[in-house]
This record gives structure tokens, C-alpha cells and sequence, in this order.
């Protein structure tokens, strides 16, 4: 019976799963084609897919990367980034049902994202580990057969044609972004913050000799922590 009910449980994450893991599958055809268009074998961007499972921190490392950055540089990046997930993972960590090993736990601290912490925040009940584990099992595949689809296809084009689908990319990173500063002032904000300091690194002198690194994580700590500040988001009562 309790095989039966693991099972059971597991093919519930399965089906909660599935549209996370049909959407991941689309994005990370774009990473896969800027890792690509940056000289990385599709073999190599799918083992970063495997090993990291995170959109943002993977965008902003593989350009880091193909920049020359130091290692310290892009770990400091990645974790401000993701360090999201350690809220998430300790939010998700109290739903967890008290039989749940550290093992596990760790298991399932590892596929977490911002959309499977969503959909799991939405249970009633308490998440077991196998739920949990059906429901990052098709964000991960999604995310790994997306990247090397969009790596594999890239490096069959020309020259011409990966250079094109560089500016696309960027193109695709603005609409995604558009409709969120439409919508909001303190992301409109946070952006508008960003991005003057990241001119302020490339153009004034001495704070332009600050490698990419080190500018993107300044920039990024500066205009978030502006924004929390600014705009500061209030607690249910």
C-alpha cells in the first residue's frame, strides 16, 4: 500500500510539473543558443544545465564567461542571484513531511525554482518527498534537452546566421522585461538603477577599469537594495 501511495504521490508531481517543465523547455533553447554563439559545444552548456538549473544565474554566468571574468567573479554574481533560493528552499522546508531525510531534502533544495516553489507553496497539505521529486522531474529534463536543442541547432548555422540570432536574444531579454516595468515602478526603478551604473562603469573614467564582474555585482546589490528600501513589500496581517 504505501508503495502504491509513493507512487501515487510522485505521478501528482509528475502532472503539477509538466507545464513548468513544457515552458523551461522553450527558454533554455535560448540559452542553449547563446552558449552556442559564444563557442561553447552544446555537451559543455548541457552540463551547466544539469548542474545549475537556474535561468538567470545561467544567462549572466555564461556572459561573464565568454568575458573573460575571473572565478571569483562569477561565483560572487551567481549567488547574489540564486541566494533567493535559500528563502525558498527554508519556506519550503516546513511543508516537508517530518520523515523527509537531510538527503532528501538536499535533493529537492536543488530543483527548486522560482515556479516550482510557486506551485508547491499552493498545496494544502503537507509535501512529501516523492510529490516534491515528481515535480521537479520534468522542469529538469525540460531545462536540459531545451539547452542542448538550442545548442546543437546553433552550431549548425553560418557564421552569419548565430551572429543574427545574438541581437535576437538580447531582443527577447527586452520584451521579456517590458511588460514587467509597465506594470510596476519598482521594477521600472530597480532597472533604470541598473542600468545607469552599469553605464557609469563602461564610461567614467578609473571606475571603468572595474572588470565586468565586479561592475554587474555592484550594480546589481545597488539597485536592488534601492528598490527593497524604496519600495519595501508589506506583511499580510
Amino acid at each position: 500500500m504505501k508503495n502504491k501511495c509513493y507512487k501515487g504521490e510522485y505521478k501528482r508531481g509528475i502532472k503539477k510539473g509538466l507545464p513548468i517543465g513544457l515552458g523551461y523547455l522553450y527558454v533554455s533553447i535560448a540559452f542553449g543558443m547563446m552558449a552556442a554563439t559564444g563557442g561553447m559545444s552544446p555537451l559543455n552548456a548541457l552540463i551547466i544545465s544539469m548542474t545549475n538549473l537556474t535561468s538567470a544565474g545561467q544567462f549572466a554566468g555564461i556572459g561573464l564567461i565568454f568575458n573573460g571574468a575571473t572565478y571569483i567573479e562569477i561565483a560572487l554574481t551567481i549567488f547574489i542571484i540564486n541566494i533567493r533560493y535559500f528563502l525558498m528552499s527554508f519556506s519550503l522546508s516546513q511543508k516537508l513531511s517530518a520523515n523527509v531525510s537531510t538527503l532528501k531534502k538536499a535533493i529537492i533544495a536543488f530543483g527548486i525554482t522560482d515556479e516550482v516553489f510557486t506551485m508547491a507553496s499552493l498545496e494544502k497539505e503537507e509535501l512529501s518527498y516523492e510529490f516534491m521529486l515528481g515535480l521537479i522531474t520534468l522542469p529538469y529534463i525540460g531545462w536540459a534537452i531545451g539547452t542542448y536543442l538550442g545548442a546543437a541547432t546553433t552550431t549548425l548555422l553560418p557564421g552569419s546566421m548565430q551572429d543574427a540570432l545574438g541581437i535576437a536574444l538580447y531582443a527577447m531579454f527586452i520584451a521579456l522585461i517590458v511588460p514587467a516595468i509597465r506594470q510596476s515602478r519598482a521594477i521600472l526603478l530597480t532597472v533604470l538603477i541598473a542600468v545607469c551604473f552599469s553605464c557609469i562603469f563602461k564610461y567614467v573614467p578609473y571606475l571603468n577599469n572595474i572588470s565586468s564582474g565586479f561592475a554587474i555585482i555592484i550594480a546589481t546589490v545597488i539597485a536592488a537594495g534601492t528598490a527593497a528600501y524604496l519600495f519595501p513589500i508589506k506583511e499580510e496581517s
